[in-house]
């Protein structure tokens, strides 16, 4: 099968290639997935600035074409998204059953995989808000796959206003499409008082972030950007930072998860949100990772399989 291999390069962070290998076989457990669409995200872009031979995992959607030994058979055929953990750009990839979820047959391939990692992370994020109807929302990276989502979520869920902030002015437009009542970029003077930020950038935005809360006000941090808070700031307004990860919560909630999913199909099936995805060929892997690293992606990336197995 072909598969895309990662290598250091001198004009950018990696460089891919597509290679032949051996199809892997399922193990106990796991389902094999012939992939139709896998993402593109910034967790590659770090893991590729950390590692310019790294094998990432990620999100994608594709048909089940064998089971390991413990799997129904009844999963063959299936349509499957989800998550796997290494060696996701090929067209074949060992997925463990808890980790993939089959398709609604009317989804588009593209809304699913917005949804099957993006979707889940978004909607966790505004559940651990707590209460979001009535409230104000700031929401970081709110242009990016989870983010686009959240700002989404967000309006369903009936904040009174939603503020999406952006690395750039180019993105205004996007995420007033998706529903945000005013935008800013990083740069500009972010407003006082708002109930709850969704913060999935990190880094030094966590503590602008926590300033920009009011009385009781709640910060959920998403992203694994990393970013550090004065204690000091959250003692007289009685703030709080909270976090969110979607890898812990499928492993001790698992029955949440299966709820997250049903209510991202009804609400898809509603259009109550409409995930923006743009699908590239394997070929501009490169463009669309380096599209990433400087910030200029829109909603969700992915990449198509290919016109055929290998």
């Amino acid at each position: 099968m072909r598969a895309i291999q990662f290598s250091p390069a001198a004009d950018r962070l990696a460089r891919s290639r597509l290679v032949e290998v051996e199809r892997p076989e399922p193990g106990p457990g796991q389902v094999l997935v012939r992939t139709e669409l896998t993402g593109v995200g910034v967790g590659l872009v770090r893991m590729l600035r950390a590692d310019a031979e790294a094998n990432p995992g990620g999100e994608m959607v594709g048909t089940v074409v064998a089971v390991g030994p413990g799997v129904a058979e009844s999963w063959i055929g299936a349509r499957v998204g989800g998550v796997v953990f290494a060696s996701l750009y090929a067209e074949y990839v060992c997925a463990v059953t808890a980790m993939v979820t089959e398709i609604p047959a009317d989804v588009p391939a593209a809304d699913a995989l917005a949804v099957v990692r993006g979707g889940l992370v978004a909607m966790g994020v505004v559940h651990a808000a707590k209460t979001v109807a009535g409230a104000s929302v700031l929401i970081t990276a709110a242009a990016s796959g989870a983010g686009h989502l959240a700002l989404q979520l967000a309006r369903a869920a009936g904040a009174s206003r939603v503020v999406a902030a952006v690395g750039s002015t180019g993105k205004f437009d996007f995420v007033r499409q998706c529903g945000a009542d005013d935008v800013l970029t990083y740069d500009d003077p972010w407003p006082r008082a708002v109930d709850i930020v969704l913060d999935g950038v990190g880094g030094d935005l966590v503590q602008r972030g926590v300033n920009s809360l009011g009385p009781h006000g709640t910060l959920v941090a998403y992203s694994a950007g990393g970013g550090a808070v004065d204690t000091s700031t959250l003692l007289g307004d009685l703030k709080t930072v909270t976090g969110f990860s979607m890898g812990l919560l499928s492993r001790t909630e698992p029955e949440l998860i299966e709820q997250y999913r049903a209510r991202l199909w009804k609400l898809l099936d509603e259009k109550v949100i409409r995930p923006h995805v743009e699908v590239r060929d394997w070929t501009e892997l490169d463009a669309v990772v380096d599209r990433i690293a400087t910030r200029r992606n829109l909603g969700r990336m992915a990449i198509s399989a290919g016109p055929g197995p290998g």
